[in-house]
């Protein structure tokens, strides 16, 4: 069965500055103002984490742009909110988490059936040097794209 979903952000700095090694999918608890500024794609994901606290996992530092035609009723666009997920995913999460060097970083959202959704990663860091090892292999990879455009 085919999925049918609009991608609305994505967290291009996520996959640089981290390893992936599982990703999760979890709603968003959002007020009516907020999802239809969502549906307008006015959401970044840069410089946003997930955690977890008290056994509930929120979305913390994530911006979306107060909505233009409901002025008072706007919520904080920095405030953190909660990401729904089943109990026992977010148990395991959360021992995943107190393992050293692992985070929660959210990878892309997008509406899935008319409901927001976020992609979760579960990630460790990147040393200095594995960012500067990807750099170079992206910038080959692209020379040799290049020369073969050239030659065909």
């Amino acid at each position: 069965m085919a999925e049918n979903f609009k991608v609305l952000a994505t967290n291009r700095k996520a996959t640089h500055d981290y390893h992936i090694e599982e990703t999760y999918e979890a709603g968003i608890a959002l007020t009516g103002t907020e999802i239809k500024s969502v549906r307008a794609g006015s959401i970044n994901l840069r410089d946003s984490y997930a955690q977890v606290k008290h056994g509930e996992l929120w979305l913390m530092n994530a911006h979306i742009s107060p909505y233009e035609p409901a002025s008072r009723q706007n919520a904080n666009p920095y405030r953190d909110r909660k990401l729904l997920m089943h109990r026992k995913e977010i148990m395991r999460l959360a021992g995943h988490v107190q393992e050293k060097g692992l985070t929660l970083v959210p990878l892309r959202a997008y509406l899935k059936k008319n409901r927001a959704k976020l992609e979760i990663g579960l990630a460790r860091g990147k040393k200095l040097y594995d960012k500067r090892d990807a750099i170079a292999k992206r910038d080959s990879d692209r020379e040799i794209r290049r020369a073969a455009k050239e030659r065909g």
